[in-house]
């Protein structure tokens, strides 16, 4: 469904015209702001790409970063079951808050360490999906399968050498260097860490 079809689905008039507005940064899916929304702030949100809300102390449209021009970027948007509230994925152009902080709740917005790994994942992807580009992982997948499978045999065997060591800036590198590597092989044959991770849990019966 794309964004114009789900306009005549938004319960708008539960809310007197408006409808919460739940801001969630796409990348580190931190919660950002709530903001409200009519059906003009919603279509404007959608046609111009900007999310914009309705401001009910200036009682017009409101395009975040409209003075400041830390916009925030429509990336996604959903309804949720009662069709009266909406989760807007962004991504925000500087700090959300109008107090200079990256959330409303002054909480840093940078992605939990699982986060990231999902988000070095997509990046892994996007450089398969563009062999042309002039980066080290595309290289890797224009070698093929073998040349990846063999730098993670080598990254594994460097791990364990500097495990023998103390030495703990060389052992963490390589332990960098391996993981790297397995997410790109992970791709390169198509899978994802989230099915590696399923493994995991049905071995340990963890839901």
């Amino acid at each position: 469904m794309n964004f114009k079809e789900l306009t005549n689905q938004i319960d708008f008039e539960k809310g007197e015209g408006l409808v919460p507005a739940i801001i969630q940064d796409v990348k580190t899916q931190k919660v950002l702001m709530l903001g409200y929304m009519n059906k003009e702030s919603y279509e404007k949100t959608i046609e111009t790409g900007k999310v914009t809300f309705f401001s009910r102390s200036k009682q017009r449209l409101w395009t975040k970063g409209e003075e400041s021009g830390n916009f925030l970027n429509l990336k996604d948007l959903s309804l949720d079951c009662d069709k009266d509230t909406l989760l807007v994925k962004v991504d925000p152009v500087g700090p959300v808050c109008h107090k200079g902080t990256d959330t409303c709740w002054a909480e840093e917005n940078r992605a939990g360490n699982i986060d990231f790994l999902l988000q070095l994942q997509q990046v892994i992807t996007e450089r398969k999906k563009n062999l042309s580009e002039k980066s080290y992982t595309a290289s890797l997948f224009q070698k093929g399968i073998n040349k990846i499978a063999q730098k993670v045999g080598e990254e594994a065997v460097e791990l364990v050498i500097e495990a023998k060591d103390d030495n703990q800036e060389l052992f963490m590198g390589e332990a960098a260097d391996l993981l790297f590597h397995y997410l790109v092989l992970l791709s390169a044959k198509e899978y994802r860490l989230e099915q590696v991770i399923d493994v995991l849990k049905q071995r340990h019966k963890l839901s």
